[in-house]
């Protein structure tokens, strides 16, 4: 699998190099989503009762004209023609769609390199950080480590639907199999034997191998299939890399298997219905959690479901609200199931001044072996030309921060209530067209309560976390 890994970093800078040098980024109500202009096109032909029109209520005219040499170049998507694109699973803007099959505000932020090859439209974009991170007190750690993702996307019309093709990867394992030290977080294994505590675990080097096939019912409603091997299930907000509030922060959230750990489901289908501004989905899944082996693809039954209502009221609001039954999720618990319940908003908008801001409050719940453990994040970033502040508050019920007694018939410790505030900033550096390079930092508070002091040794730890970036697209 390091192999697939790096032919992946290879195709997406080479795809770079082959981008124009007079390519130019424009800044269209903040987002940066640039796109070549189209080529001019023939006069479309209107429908009659004898030409049905084999793109209504989910065309993807708006997409550029095939041009015979499509495929030599890839240019940056111009920013305020996405708005036009159609999404994969619905005739709603592109912009809408996140990661899996989640919602976003359809003003979110969406960005990518972009050509046209036949009639096949082809998208990618990287975000590649080095880290340092420098966790305080006596379960406190530092690390030098690299993180992120390459993704890429391929779509095209099939009859009077979409086919769409999607990819990600990460450098994440090249971490080691313990992760990075992040105070407060706990959540699958680096052996197999024992659980990660006051570290975050890398994430699997293929994140999402996915299709999906929608196909339109009416003008502003359609039917769609979705499946993935990985791919993300129908529940929560999109993952937390891919949320404009916080994707330019490396650190994850504590509140990660609460709402979103699920996104790298080994097994995944998921059918759902679009209305207009509602989507109704339900999945079948892999429940188990990825295991210590992260450059490989498992497999097994889809023995979990999952079941998520997402409206969008306004361009600038998504709502979801989602419940999920996991069976077996954690290796080191076999024979406990969960349930799952999250519910959350996202709001992304422009401000005065050339200022943009998105936020995310969510839920979410964990419920085994008769007791319930609830996580809150809120989460925001501000942004202005090349410069982001960002920032996240989270408190979560945690009964895996101390060591489990494996002879107590329950696979749960004592809960505990604790929070964490981290804040930073990064400054980007346009070096290319299509490339920055960032440098940031952030700083976090840990509140540990007093059933934990002895553990920590102080009630308010510190963390922080130094980082570059490399973004393409």
């Amino acid at each position: 699998m390091t192999k697939t890994f790096l032919l992946g970093a290879s195709s997406l800078l080479t795809l770079l190099v082959a981008t124009p040098a007079a390519a130019q980024h424009a800044e269209h109500q903040g987002h940066a989503m640039p796109m070549p202009a189209p080529a001019p096109a023939p006069e479309p032909v209107k429908p009659t009762a004898t030409t049905p029109d084999p793109h209504a209520g989910h065309d993807m005219t708006a997409m550029p004209a095939a041009d015979p040499h499509a495929g030599h170049d890839m240019e940056p998507m111009d920013d305020g023609s996405h708005d036009e694109m159609t999404g994969a699973l619905g005739s709603y803007s592109m912009g809408r769609e996140s990661s899996g099959t989640s919602w976003q505000p359809d003003s979110a932020e969406h960005r990518g390199l972009m050509t046209m090859a036949g009639d096949w439209m082809l998208m990618g974009h990287a975000d590649l950080f080095g880290v340092y991170s420098k966790q305080g007190s006596r379960r406190g750690d530092d690390k030098l480590f690299g993180a992120g993702m390459i993704m890429g996307m391929a779509r095209r019309p099939v009859g009077g639907g979409t086919l769409q093709l999607r990819a990600g990867f990460s450098p994440d394992p090249l971490m080691g199999k313990s992760g990075y030290p992040l105070l407060l977080a706990s959540g699958e294994t680096a052996d197999g034997v024992n659980r990660l505590i006051d570290r975050q675990h890398p994430h699997d080097s293929v994140m999402e191998l996915s299709a999906s096939i929608s196909q339109p019912i009416g003008a502003d409603s359609s039917v769609f299939l979705y499946g993935g091997l990985p791919g993300e299930p129908a529940f929560g907000p999109g993952a937390f890399m891919h949320r404009e509030s916080i994707m330019d922060s490396p650190e994850a959230p504590i509140s990660h298997h609460w709402l979103d750990s699920q996104h790298i489901s080994f097994g995944v289908l998921t059918g759902g219905l679009v209305l207009d501004r509602v989507k109704l989905e339900v999945s079948r899944f892999n429940g188990r959690e990825p295991d210590q082996y992260r450059w490989n693809i498992e497999t097994a039954p889809l023995d979990s479901t999952a079941v998520r209502v997402s409206v969008n009221p306004t361009r600038d609001l998504a709502l979801q609200a989602s419940w999920a039954r996991l069976k077996d999720p954690e290796q080191l618990e076999p024979g406990v199931n969960q349930t799952r319940l999250s519910a959350s908003g996202i709001y992304a908008t422009d401000l005065a001044n050339g200022w943009r801001s998105a936020s995310t409050v969510a839920w979410g719940r964990k419920s085994a072996e008769g007791h319930d453990y609830d996580a809150f994040v809120a989460e925001t970033s501000l942004k202005k030309g090349l410069w982001t502040l960002f920032g996240r508050g989270e408190i979560t019920e945690n009964s895996e921060l101390l060591p489990i007694d494996h002879e107590d018939e329950e696979h749960h410790g004592e809960a505990f209530t604790v929070g964490k505030v981290s804040a930073g900033a990064i400054r980007d550096f346009q070096i290319a067209p299509q490339l920055k390079l960032g440098v940031g930092g952030l700083v976090a508070v840990n509140f540990v309560p007093q059933g934990l002091r002895a553990e920590y040794g102080k009630a308010r730890p510190l963390g922080g976390m130094a980082f570059v970036r490399l973004k393409i697209g």
